[in-house]
């Protein structure tokens, strides 16, 4: 989710104290983990695998540390602890009938029951399970769960990316693309100084209204209750994880003919897919209603006004770092380590939309207004110094609370332009998830190659049919890509 980073990390064999972030993840309300569910397209070796998490993941030092806590029930230390690892403890291959029916469904099963019980905090807190069972888009399966506090989404993704190689060159890391930054002109110094100055003051205007609504969110700013908003608790339930692969050609062809980003489109498309999944879910509206004696169609069954606020996983980190992560694991040098990421809540308006291309407008606008915004910078300095100041207990009644007021959380993450594969198994495709934080619905959007995994983590007691949802996600996008071509607006893309 969010908060503090860890500092440096290296191969070296020592004790370290567990970072504040690190201890806000083991709290009672906010013991969170991260899922990595890897798609292979062929099937695969546990052994060979076993011998490529012996030469990389394990020279990182929290994937070869256990949790230790000492002191008295006064005041307990937590540290990292390096420990021998039994790589028989951590990797998991049951023993699968081939021909299982409805292999997809069996995966996903799967993957809620090995939530329910924790990891056992005697050992690294990290496991591995490979399920030699051909689903619809792949020949077998690899599920990682990895504790929280051994690092954020980025980071242990980026960890995953740098233990793989290019399928097409063996010996070379995945190309991840670089973020383009906009690069400012002074060719008309007077000009260009009165737009900083304004640009600056809108800064420093969003960002105290902002940080007045993230504090109003802790205090008694609640959303709206809608069929997707969870129930206090809901960290608690037990979840389903489903993924659905669209074209990331289709979400570039629209990014470029409306001069936007690929997380606007895809916000924009999430805002879509949710708009028609609630005007189904909204039965009690049975899309008529009664005026003055006579019934009248309803063109939507959303309440008017619908709204509530998505929280939005913003990474710190100025570069991904996979060769820096490859060269730690290698060479056992040093590298930035930890949970540096902060979080904004970015307004979703809910309703039919006759042009579909207003959904990407409306996310490109709220988008647009949170970059001229330091919330995520100053949320994540606000919990850095909660942490040290009241401790994690405190930091987590504070998160908990404010996450637990919004509706649901979005994340999304930049993946490799070629084919990989993970120590020999070309990959296709990879999803990643989150559990544990007070919320029924999560968005994961992990780019691969020319694809996009939309990858949902719901509670199915309040979204009980999440491939409808995905199914929504996807004709939407199909709905404004088909707009864009239809308004002819491709026309001038090279």
């Amino acid at each position: 989710m969010m908060l503090m980073g860890d500092g440096k990390a290296s191969s070296s064999n020592h004790e370290v104290a567990l970072s504040p972030a690190a201890r806000l993840f083991h709290a009672p309300r906010f013991n969170c983990y991260i899922i990595a569910i890897i798609g292979s397209k062929t099937p695969i070796n546990p052994n060979v695998v076993k011998a490529g998490l012996e030469d990389t993941l394990l020279k990182h030092p929290r994937f070869s540390s256990k949790l230790v806590v000492d002191g008295n029930k006064y005041y307990k230390r937590k540290k990292w602890s390096q420990t021998k690892v039994n790589l028989e403890d951590h990797v998991i291959v049951p023993e699968l009938d081939p021909n299982i029916d409805f292999p997809d469904r069996f995966v996903e099963d799967y993957v809620s029951n090995v939530t329910r019980t924790p990891l056992d905090l005697s050992k690294p807190l990290w496991e591995l399970h490979l399920l030699n069972i051909k689903t619809s888009d792949a020949e077998a399966v690899g599920i990682f769960r990895i504790h929280h506090s051994m690092g954020d989404g980025a980071s242990l993704i980026s960890l995953l990316l740098a233990c793989t190689r290019k399928t097409s060159d063996p010996e070379a890391l995945p190309t991840i693309p670089a973020k383009n930054r906009a690069s400012s002109t002074n060719s008309n110094g007077f000009w260009w100084f009165l737009l900083a100055f304004w640009l600056f003051l809108r800064l420093i205007w969003n960002t105290v209204v902002d940080l007045l609504l993230f504090a109003a969110t802790i205090l008694f700013l609640k959303d709206m209750k809608t069929p997707i908003k969870g129930e206090p608790g809901v960290e608690l339930n037990i979840k389903k994880f489903v993924h659905r692969t669209v074209s990331l050609d289709d979400i570039k062809l629209v990014k470029n003919a409306m001069n936007m980003t690929v997380n606007d489109v895809v916000v924009g498309v999430t805002q879509a897919g949710i708009s028609r999944y609630l005007n189904r879910r909204y039965v009690h509206s049975a899309g008529e209603e009664q005026k003055d004696g006579r019934v009248k169609k309803r063109k939507t069954n959303i309440p008017k006004g619908t709204h509530f606020r998505a929280t939005i996983l913003v990474n710190l980190r100025k570069t991904v770092g996979i060769q820096d992560l490859a060269d730690m694991m290698a060479k056992g040098s040093k590298t930035k380590w930890g949970n540096l990421i902060g979080y904004l809540l970015l307004p979703f308006n809910i309703a039919l939309q006759d042009d579909p291309l207003e959904y990407v407008r409306q996310a490109k606008a709220a988008i647009d207004r949170k970059k001229l915004s330091r919330e995520a910078i100053c949320t994540y300095s606000c919990a850095e110094l909660v942490l040290r100041t009241f401790g994690a207990k405190v930091a987590a009644a504070i998160t908990h609370r404010a996450i637990s007021n919004t509706t649901m959380a979005i994340s999304g993450l930049v993946g490799p332009q070629e084919e990989i594969s993970f120590y020999g198994q070309p990959l296709a495709y990879l999803a990643p998830y989150v559990y544990g934080h007070p919320h029924a619905l999560t968005f994961h959007f992990q780019s691969y190659m020319n694809k996009m995994t939309l990858a949902l983590s719901v509670d199915p007691s309040v979204i009980p049919d999440p491939h409808l949802l995905s199914d929504d996600l996807e004709e939407s996008l199909k709905l404004i890509r088909d707009a864009v071509v239809k308004k002819g607006l491709i026309k001038d893309i090279v």
